[in-house]
């Protein structure tokens, strides 16, 4: 599972899932089905039918990244080195795709770089969600678009338990709520205002997952909820009360793209990292970041 790792006085605590089982133990042997395919739905229904470059941050063993395929390259983020061997394997080794192990906070990616990226299943491991969502969009181009998923607080089971007295905090404000350490749900208003403060606009809100139930999961068949689902999802301009939703937003038409022949940058310095032979990239302030097994490690410097 994952734990909190500290990453210096300027990052906020950042989940670790280095190790972790979590793709076999979650996805393919945890009854997760269903939401893997009511995700796949959203996911197609927001997605640009091409692009050049994506982002998907938290990317874990690879699970969405073959339902980019409009894109013609993808970087495959994660923070767990593990993952990303895991991604390799299920998505093998090409030009399309570029594994990169760093976190959200301080990526090392030039500005205006992007004019897709992704965050599924990410946002609720984030302490500071406005943060880390403003690094992502410092690294989109004009008008590139974004696709956040999250955890919602205001989900309708949260609201009959907050009336009924099962649970403290309250579904109704906009505060974030930590229920496991660094497990966190979040109101849609405040994940909308956030969005547009740092520069994005909101296109379109699906609402997803509506019957996460354990007794509807194992007596429904998997299709027919997820049709059932997919019909609900439309609402999602309307009302978020469903565990999980869906934003596609796209950043403002502000800026410049990025220069053609730049792409990577120091985490620490913001210099630029040139493309090498070797089997680091280094700066102009002589910081040193490993090239591993196909695997660009941003975790720690060499140097």
């Amino acid at each position: 599972m994952s734990k909190p790792l500290e990453r210096g006085e300027d990052r906020p605590p950042v989940c670790d899932y280095e190790g972790s089982d979590y793709q076999s133990s979650f996805w393919d042997e945890g009854g997760r089905a269903y939401e893997d395919r009511v995700e796949a739905i959203a996911l197609k229904r927001l997605l640009p039918a091409s692009g050049e470059l994506m982002l998907e941050v938290g990317a874990g063993a690879g699970r969405n990244t073959p339902r980019y395929h409009g894109y013609q390259r993808i970087v495959v983020m994660d923070y767990s080195r593990t993952q990303l061997q895991q991604a390799q394997q299920r998505l093998g080794r090409s030009e399309r795709y570029i594994y990169v192990a760093t976190d959200v906070y301080k990526m090392p990616f030039v500005g205006s770089l992007f004019d897709g990226a992704t965050m599924i299943r990410v946002l609720h491991h984030m302490a500071d969600a406005p943060k880390a969502l403003a690094e992502v969009r410092r690294v989109m181009q004009p008008g590139g678009t974004f696709i956040l998923e999250f955890a919602n607080k205001l989900n309708l089971k949260a609201i009959l338990r907050y009336l009924f007295r099962r649970q403290d905090w309250s579904p109704f404000t906009r505060e974030p709520v930590e229920f496991v350490a660094l497990n966190f749900d979040f109101h849609p208003a405040a994940v909308r205002q956030w969005l547009q403060e740092i520069g994005f606009s909101i296109k379109r809100q699906l609402t997803v997952s509506h019957y996460r139930i354990g007794f509807l999961k194992r007596t429904v068949p998997v299709a027919i909820l997820a049709w059932l689902d997919s019909l609900a999802q439309w609402t999602g301009d309307l009302w978020q009360l469903s565990p999980s939703v869906f934003v596609k937003s796209q950043a403002n038409a502000e800026g410049q793209k990025a220069a053609a022949d730049s792409f990577f940058q120091c985490p620490q310095c913001a210099q630029p990292l040139p493309d090498t032979d070797k089997d680091y990239l280094e700066c102009t302030n002589a910081h040193r970041w490993g090239i591993i097994d196909g695997i660009y490690d941003f975790k720690s410097p060499l140097s």
